[in-house]
């Protein structure tokens, strides 16, 4: 289950990427710019602003979920049984059924397609979400058919999956992306859902086991741009066997209109992008434990 295959991605991983956004996570992280991959089954976003009030997904849909309104259109998400049906008659993209199954033959068919730009500029496919290791016989197949066509392979994770599942996809990821959002164990669970104890031991096992990882570090001013959390996670990067890179990934605000079309609460809405300065200071704080620090 899909939502998306972006072409010629630039930061995903080295060079042009192909970037194919697995549906379904773990964490409800309060900033996710991607809401539309939390949850594992297909749903409808409406976006208000390409609505031109035509009414065709009114008269088409068999539920009755639709009514247009002096104030746009309204939505009963109890009725709504995803159908995607008005989506299809939508003249303006207004409506949009996000998530579809894709087989690996099919999904191989595409990637295929861009040999020639990862070829010039070392670039591959990158596997997102969401969070890709929650489909992980999926995810271990897709792998295995890119190594197969010396496809470069990157894991875009959260980390919070059994050890298992990345035991098993290991030999076929060329580099992962790994997510590292809070230190403290009691502000992980409120600002993510989840506790990070399994998010951190993933990591270092990785390194362990020799490893290509790049560290992403999202910068949410009042969550994480402390000093004390930005020393803890430098502490704990220093500390593994193996050097990992990192990126700083300035938090921003773009996703708020996915929220609104999909009816969810955006629980980030009075946080403000991190200022230049915050964005230096933060990773001055990170070089002073050896780290290679990238701003994003």
């Amino acid at each position: 289950m899909i939502f998306d295959i972006k072409r010629y991605s630039i930061n995903d991983g080295p060079g042009i990427r192909t970037t194919v956004f697995l549906k379904g996570c773990p964490l409800s992280c309060w900033w996710c710019h991607n809401p539309e991959s939390q949850r594992s089954d297909p749903e409808i976003i409406y976006r208000v602003n390409r609505c031109r009030r035509c009414a065709a997904c009114v008269r088409v849909c068999p539920q009755e979920a639709l009514q247009l309104t002096p104030d746009g259109l309204v939505t009963n998400r109890s009725r709504c049984d995803i159908c995607g049906m008005c989506a299809q008659v939508c003249y303006y993209s207004a409506r949009e059924r996000l998530g579809y199954n894709i087989s690996i033959d099919a999904l191989l068919t595409q990637i295929e397609r861009d040999i020639p730009f990862f070829d010039q500029s070392s670039g591959g496919v990158t596997f997102s979400g969401g969070e890709p290791l929650l489909q992980p016989e999926f995810l271990a197949e897709a792998l295995h058919a890119c190594r197969m066509h010396e496809i470069h392979t990157t894991v875009d994770t959260c980390g919070l999956a059994d050890w298992e599942v990345f035991q098993r996809i290991l030999p076929d990821v060329n580099l992962f992306l790994y997510d590292l959002k809070l230190m403290d164990a009691e502000l992980h669970q409120r600002y993510t859902g989840a506790t990070n104890e399994l998010i951190l031991n993933n990591l270092r096992i990785l390194s362990e086991h020799g490893a290509a990882v790049i560290v992403r570090i999202p910068l949410i001013p009042g969550v994480n741009d402390d000093e004390e959390n930005l020393h803890k996670s430098g502490e704990f990067l220093s500390g593994l066997p193996h050097p990992v890179g990192v990126e700083l990934i300035g938090y921003h605000e773009i996703a708020q209109t996915k929220y609104e079309g999909l009816g969810m609460p955006y629980r980030a809405a009075d946080i403000k992008p991190p200022s230049k300065e915050a964005m230096h200071k933060a990773s001055e704080i990170l070089s002073q434990y050896v780290l290679q620090v990238t701003l994003r």
